[in-house]
């Protein structure tokens, strides 16, 4: 427990500091027989989501506690900020408006900008859609190729993924990243030149791998094109606030959809981002995804704190990593339309959160940004579990699961295994009752009560379950915005700003001056001894 968790001068966190001492004999599955209660007082339900949080280390006067501070804090007039868009990125100067990209209330900031934005979006996405769009060799398209990096590949990677189903065969979409050619050229070899539409996203236009990948599918287009002359217009369109270093590229003005400064880009998928999205899928589910996004974006802004989703799993996540120690959050996808939301969340959370600098420019002295982890289940519960279980720390977990997909017996199998995870995380199973199982079936007591010390499970591990009746793109949209604004109901708790990612962008420079000592180009900068190693090694294997 960290006793010096006092991001203001109130008593209210000496009182959770103390409340935390009187816990430490705390047994959830206790809870539970003296409370019948219990779940009915600690579930939620909005936006097509129910959240379960009674498996928890907590009371009611836990979540009470932790609401007044998060009180003292002015949490709420801080999430009203957010959504009128004030300049809640205070070290950039700007605002967090990703709420404004899914308003359909006419009100939102820079609505007739998003407006605008979004009905280029639709045309372009039914001309592909259509067939109306076509290739250099007047063939229509059949694939799309996404090319960006972190939240311009991840979001739109990870809902294109998830919605599959929605797709409807009009188009394949393929999702390029890695500056290791591999990623570029496994791609290229399963799709057709003369019929494909690649999407180059990029705010700056500069992005190292984003454009390296993109020179190599110009270049690939201009080799395998050989009968036709290419015509860039009708294989590229940009994302990007840089129109002009696209239009250096090839892409005309026409084949441009913008990207804003009040948009960070782990919160891009939201804007024309998400338009490999749309040619997925159709703008009208595209549309869905948003609305679903919209509602919990105003749930998040109205509700109470003790009734607000996104704060309750705010404020269990500051209970465990500030007062219970916790390193570590594990998010557990029942629902393989949702196997890459780990990954997602890996950004949201960690480049969000990941600060060591408050908003009063001190150092912060306690943990932020757990470690966000976690697979597609019932995989993980053939791998890492068995430390969720039995390790000598315990991971708050998060259980996400689909409740009604129809008449499926492997989902009644797959659900049955979610639901006794979580209950076998809380009640564990103890030494005397394993030692007596062991007995009864023949062991000699000696050889029980050792077997018994290597099989009993502690229990007391705590676990969040998000569960919905079906998957839908409203379903994912609630989702997405569930996680977005309990990261940032976070960094106003720890003080932190939730928006710059400064720490991503000294490495990057450093690769400039790497990469010039790797082709012998440039100054002789020196190196640590390490590097410069490295580097020797890397050009004698090039001999």
């Amino acid at each position: 427990m960290n006793k010096t968790f006092k991001p203001s001068d109130s008593p209210i966190w000496d009182e959770l500091a103390e409340h935390r001492q009187s816990m430490q004999d705390f047994r959830i599955a206790k809870a539970f027989n003296e409370d019948p209660e219990r779940f009915n007082k600690l579930h939620l339900n909005t936006a097509g989501l129910t959240l379960d949080y009674s498996k928890n280390l907590v009371t009611g006067e836990t979540i009470s506690l932790l609401v007044k501070a998060a009180e003292n804090l002015k949490l709420q007039e801080k999430i009203h900020a957010l959504i009128a868009g004030d300049k809640v990125n205070v070290t950039e100067d700007r605002p967090a408006l990703h709420t404004a990209l899914r308003d359909f209330s006419g009100n939102a900031p820079f609505n007739a900008e998003v407006d605008a934005a979004f009905s280029r979006m639709a045309e372009l996405v039914q001309q592909v859609r259509s067939g109306q769009w076509t290739g250099s060799t007047g063939q229509g398209i059949t694939n799309v190729v996404n090319i960006g990096i972190g939240g311009s590949h991840l979001g739109p990677m990870m809902v294109t993924d998830a919605l599959k189903g929605f797709n409807q065969g009009k188009v394949r979409c393929h999702f390029v990243s890695n500056i290791d050619s591999t990623d570029i050229h496994s791609v290229l070899e399963s799709i057709d030149p003369e019929t494909t539409l690649f999407i180059i996203c990029s705010k700056s236009f500069t992005t190292l791998e984003t454009l390296q990948n993109a020179k190599t599918v110009r270049t690939w287009l201009e080799a395998k094109l050989t009968g036709a002359s290419l015509d860039v217009s009708k294989h590229f369109l940009a994302v990007t606030a840089k129109p002009e270093k696209a239009g250096e590229f090839g892409i005309p003005d026409t084949n441009v959809l913008p990207m804003w400064d009040w948009v960070g880009g782990r919160y891009s998928l939201w804007s024309a981002i998400g338009i490999s999205i749309a040619l997925s899928i159709g703008m009208e589910n595209f549309n869905k995804l948003r609305k679903g996004a919209e509602v919990m974006d105003r749930h998040f802004e109205s509700s109470a704190l003790n009734q607000n989703l996104p704060v309750i799993l705010a404020l269990l996540d500051i209970w465990y990593a500030n007062y219970w120690g916790t390193q570590s959050q594990a998010v557990l996808p029942y629902c393989h339309h949702l196997r890459y939301f780990p990954e997602f969340l890996q950004q949201l959370a960690m480049e969000s959160n990941g600060k060591s600098v408050d908003l009063n420019n001190n150092p912060v002295t306690y943990p932020t940004a757990p470690v966000t982890w976690g697979t597609v289940e019932t995989n993980g519960q053939h791998s890492f579990h068995q430390l969720l279980h039995q390790g000598t720390g315990f991971v708050p977990a998060d259980f996400i699961a689909e409740l009604n997909p129809g008449d499926d017996e492997h989902h009644t199998h797959l659900l049955a295994n979610c639901l006794a995870q979580s209950n076998a995380l809380m009640n564990g199973k103890a030494h005397n009752d394993i030692k007596q199982e062991l007995v009864i079936k023949g062991m000699t007591e000696q050889d029980a009560q050792h077997q018994a010390m290597h099989r009993q499970i502690p229990g007391d591990r705590p676990s969040n379950t998000i569960v919905f009746d079906r998957f839908t793109p409203e379903i994912l949209g609630s989702l997405i915005a569930l996680y977005e604004h309990r990261v940032f109901a976070q960094s106003v708790i720890w003080n932190i700003n939730a928006f710059d990612q400064f720490g991503v962008e000294l490495g990057k420079q450093i690769s400039q001056e790497v990469y010039k000592k790797l082709v012998n180009d440039g100054p002789n900068v020196g190196f640590d001894a390490s590097t410069e190693g490295l580097i020797a090694l890397y050009k004698n294997a090039k001999k």
